[in-house]
């Protein structure tokens, strides 16, 4: 096999030299190769040949670490060191969790210097009612004053609707049954790499109207001399957006599915906005959650909405799917109900009406792991709510992306009370109405 641009020497000493947790756990994710120039290394070095002669024959970083997964990265030494931070109790007493007040916001981690988060695991025994909504995590990196991370608690471990499930994937994983799912009680872990050349600081805000009396977590990081100046910056953003607006009045007899079928949607002006972001980076996937309240007549199904993408300022998306539940990685709706996939799944299947698989709420998440969408200068990521957008449903979704910094703003985040979930009685009301 031919080596690409640099030869098997060249290759050799680049990854003896870049001794960073990317080879590891980063996968690629959140380096941003340059087409020349170069910077410091882990160590404080300078990357090979960079800005020098010859510059433009080495490797881009993405190439050399596509490939590189945890298994066989074990084999290669580290230039890091591991640390954590939880909530164990100092005074030694196994008291290991805090405590979070109605309005308040508790710091869970404030890190000085470069490092990368490899972990975090969360959990609580608070039961106020939807208070995955009400529970919300940020994280910001680099001493900015406006979060790269801003999303409810459940809804960024992919967990909808504020009902916990059990399921595996490979940046989440969260651990339930039982009981324990009957309280909505859960060990939620999260794997997508996060790395900071000056600082981190994580924090958790109860806008519910309760005290958490438990909150448990750790935040597992790896502590480095320096950063790359070009590595990127991990971001996770929540929207909602209820009633989606639909094209039509689905109460209108006319209005079939066949009638339907033949509505036009080509630039996708009124599609549901998962992401918008400017910058330089990689679009790695999103979860997305439907309560389906507004069915077209004699159809449960809501899912024929089309991804559709659009890359550094297109007017018209060149990435374009052909349903929601292609996207998501299923076919012929979700005829498995929830399963969890290494990279899409269904993390929630919770039909209003058993008779009607496909009434009620639903989540699913799909990751770009293995194939993120990259962007020079920005990313708008797109949905329809069913085919042409003629659903008026509730739809809400986390978006995970890398990126440059700065960001842009994010959307202000809705108060509690706008993020909570339909109640089943009146989620149920609603699809009948046109059903």
């Amino acid at each position: 096999m031919t080596e690409r641009r640099g030869g098997a020497a060249g290759r050799r000493r680049f990854l003896k030299k870049f001794s960073l947790a990317s080879l590891l756990a980063g996968g690629g994710l959140f380096g941003c190769a340059r087409p020349e120039g170069g910077g410091a290394d882990a160590a404080g070095g300078e990357q090979p040949n960079a800005g020098g002669a010859g510059a433009a024959s080495q490797p881009a970083l993405p190439a050399l670490l596509m490939g590189a997964g945890s298994l066989r990265g074990l084999v290669t030494p580290r230039d890091c060191r591991r640390r954590r931070v939880s909530s164990y109790d100092r005074t030694g007493r196994n008291h290991d969790s805090v405590r979070v007040k109605p309005g308040q916001t508790a710091t869970l981690a404030e890190i000085e210097g470069a490092g990368c988060v490899t972990h975090l695991w969360m959990t609580t025994g608070h039961t106020e009612a939807n208070y995955l909504r009400k529970l919300v995590l940020r994280a910001y990196w680099d001493g900015e004053r406006k979060p790269s991370v801003e999303v409810p608690l459940g809804d960024f471990f992919c967990l909808g609707h504020g009902r916990v499930q059990h399921f595996q994937s490979l940046p989440f994983s969260v651990v339930t049954g039982s009981h324990m799912q009957a309280l909505n009680l859960a060990g939620m872990n999260c794997y997508f790499p996060m790395p900071f050349g000056t600082g981190a600081r994580l924090t958790l805000e109860n806008s519910g109207s309760e005290e958490v009396p438990n909150f448990y977590f750790y935040v597992d990081y790896e502590e480095y001399a320096s950063l790359p100046a070009d590595v990127l910056r991990f971001h996770a953003q929540w929207r909602r957006q209820y009633p989606t607006p639909g094209a039509v009045d689905l109460a209108r007899p006319e209005m079939t599915r066949e009638a339907t079928n033949e509505f036009v949607n080509r630039d996708g002006a009124k599609n549901y906005l998962i992401l918008e972001a400017r910058g330089r980076g990689h679009y790695v996937g999103c979860n997305l959650s439907v309560d389906n309240v507004n069915p077209i007549r004699q159809t449960d199904w809501f899912g024929e909405g089309d991804d559709m993408i659009y890359v550094d300022g297109e007017r018209l998306p060149s990435i374009v799917g052909t349903g929601t539940e292609d996207y998501f990685g299923a076919a012929w709706g979700f005829p498995s109900g929830v399963y969890g996939g290494p990279y899409q799944g269904v993390t929630l299947a919770q039909p209003a009406d058993p008779t009607k698989t496909y009434s009620g709420k639903w989540s699913a998440y799909r990751f770009h792991v293995e194939d993120p969408v990259t962007f020079r200068e920005s990313v708008r990521v797109t949905i329809e709510h069913g085919h042409a957008n003629v659903h008026s449903n509730d739809y809400a979704s986390t978006a995970y992306w890398y990126q440059t910094e700065p960001h842009a703003d994010f959307p202000p985040l809705p108060p509690a009370a706008d993020r909570l979930p339909l109640p089943e009685d009146e989620s149920r009301r609603l699809f009948y109405r046109t059903f």
